[in-house]
């Protein structure tokens, strides 16, 4: 409107109101447009561009503490808000079941019956929690950390070689020898496998075939619920573990027998749970079929990686071989990450240990060594396993779920640890251990179905231990059952500071050096400690504490 008034008022000739007017509105202009108009023909003051631009800078990074803030609190009720209409889901469709003509003490006498647990664990598609933070530059940088790391020792050991030995020594003698006796170690799981295909899934049909029409039903069930577990006791319970005795397997060919061991009863054990109520409701409503499961959605089921059975599960449209390809390869640099550990950080520490006498000094030296070898062979364990060999198996599944772990190093309570390092194991506990005990036995004993859960984790952990290193040795169970138990209830879900979070990890620290140093010392106590017509207490009794020998 100024420039219009101008021209008027040149065609008047009146050029000096006009210039005022000018004048007027320059400097109604802010600062930034007049120094732009002060640049001489055209040119941008680059000075003032980057002062501006520090200054924006500024004011967004005072406005990200409040804009995160605020989307927190926004993401906070939205959560609270689900959860608060899935209890209203709850508690409506048990206002259904009871209706308003009931009186209160038939309402009452309802709410104290046990119902058996349904509606488990719900599969929805999701990613890894490590693939969505290696989208992060900053999170990725940890990543090639580790990978220098690896270098590293790579290097040193080379390096150590030449020295030693005037060449390079490029054998792997320690990765042979643990993962020796391969085709013992295949041969057992082919059978393994087979069994637990053939055995539980026949004995299911068998009996929910004859059922409805038996006129003895518990006989029925208990006789078929006797074969099941003698199954799993007998076949997948005392056969691999005669074959990983006997044959004198190495200690990492005994873990994958042991593993899948215990894998294929815990989804045998699934199966059976999942489908023996669906059979029992089937008849109880009088349907005129029986809802079997097909022998193609059992076998996904034992490939699938998940110890929670269900007919269908979350697929993705496609497969994406290079993704596998990558995780496989990732497994085998874990590998041999984990073999560098040991050749450069535990053979030289325990390799001589059994030359010095069992004292406490030489202890506390041992455990504090120990924790860097130890936490570096946790993370390789959670990030092998836990991320690359299960997503690599999702993903030629097209199995969508891949909630594996959770973010278990936030951790500000053992509680929350114990849910969120390994949720696949927790899941199988959680539903048929946790809650069955609960359902059995009613909500009130809480603590004793969590002791329980404690109790049968710890001894399957030693029992994985003791069969893999030939020797018992119950140092995993002891924390387990005593330090687990008391810091799961010290350090418990109302510890929310970054301090209890300190406090997790330095634990978790002490724990793994622990492991490593009496784990490593036993192993070396008994080669060069071994004894002639040894009785059973000889094999009990930890042989590290008395081996004292001259190399």
């Amino acid at each position: 409107m100024a420039g219009e008034d101008c021209v008027r008022k040149r065609q008047a000739g009146s050029t000096t109101t006009c210039k005022t007017a000018e004048n007027e509105e320059t400097q109604r202009r802010p600062e930034s447009e007049r120094s732009f108009q002060n640049s001489s023909n055209g040119r941008v003051d680059v000075d003032h561009v980057i002062t501006r631009k520090m200054q924006l800078i500024a004011e967004a990074e005072q406005l990200k503490p409040a804009f995160m803030k605020e989307v927190d609190s926004h993401f906070t009720e939205f959560v609270n808000s689900l959860v608060a209409k899935s209890a209203l889901l709850d508690s409506s469709s048990s206002a259904s079941l009871f209706p308003a003509s009931c009186s209160e003490k038939e309402l009452h006498k309802a709410k104290t019956l046990r119902a058996p647990p349904e509606h488990g664990k719900i599969f929805t598609a999701r990613r890894s929690l490590l693939d969505e933070l290696f989208e992060v530059s900053h999170i990725r940088t940890i990543y090639h950390m580790f990978i220098a790391l690896l270098i590293v020792f790579i290097l040193s050991t080379l390096l150590v070689d030449f020295i030693d030995e005037g060449r390079l020594v490029l054998g792997f003698d320690l990765l042979v020898f643990v993962f020796g006796k391969f085709p013992v170690v295949f041969c057992t799981w082919l059978c393994m496998f087979c069994a637990t295909v053939i055995v539980p899934y026949n004995l299911f049909v068998w009996w929910a075939q004859g059922y409805c029409s038996s006129s003895h039903r518990v006989i029925r069930s208990l006789s078929y619920g006797i074969l099941f577990m003698l199954f799993q006791i007998a076949g997948l319970g005392f056969g691999p573990t005669y074959v990983a005795l006997s044959y004198a397997l190495p200690p990492a060919s005994r873990f994958i027998v042991i593993l899948e061991q215990v894998r294929l009863v815990m989804k045998a054990h699934s199966f059976v749970r999942e489908n023996v109520p669906r059979v029992l409701s089937s008849v109880k409503d009088k349907s005129s079929t029986v809802p079997i499961p097909r022998i193609s959605q059992y076998l996904y089921f034992l490939f699938a990686p998940t110890l929670i059975y269900r007919d269908n599960y979350p697929r993705n449209p496609v497969i994406r071989w290079g993704y596998v390809a990558t995780k496989f390869a990732q497994v085998l640099g874990s590998l041999f990450y984990a073999y560098y550990i040991f050749v450069r950080l535990c053979i030289p520490l325990f390799h001589n240990s059994s030359q010095e006498t069992f004292n406490l000094r030489g202890l506390v030296l041992c455990i504090f060594n120990s924790i860097l070898p130890g936490v570096l062979i946790l993370f390789l364990v959670f990030f092998a396993f836990l991320h690359c060999w299960l997503n690599a198996f999702a993903e030629m599944l097209r199995f969508a779920d891949r909630m594996f772990y959770k973010d278990w190093w936030n951790s500000t309570s053992y509680a929350n640890y114990y849910r969120t390092w390994n949720v696949v194991v927790h899941d199988w506990l959680y539903y048929y251990a946790y809650r069955d005990f609960l359902w059995f036995f009613g909500k009130k004993f809480r603590a004793a179905a969590m002791l329980s859960v404690f109790t049968v984790s710890a001894a399957v952990h030693e029992y994985v231990l003791s069969i893999c290193f030939g020797f018992f040795y119950p140092v995993l169970f002891f924390l387990f059952m005593c330090f687990g138990m008391v810091f799961n209830f010290i350090l418990n879900d109302r510890r929310k500071g970054p301090i209890w979070n300190v406090i997790m990890w330095t634990s978790l620290f002490l724990g793994q050096g622990v492991i490593i140093c009496l784990y490593s010392q036993e192993w070396y106590a008994r080669q060069y400690c071994p004894m002639e017509n040894p009785t059973f207490l000889d094999y009990l009794k930890p042989r590290s504490w008395s081996c004292h020998m001259k190399m």
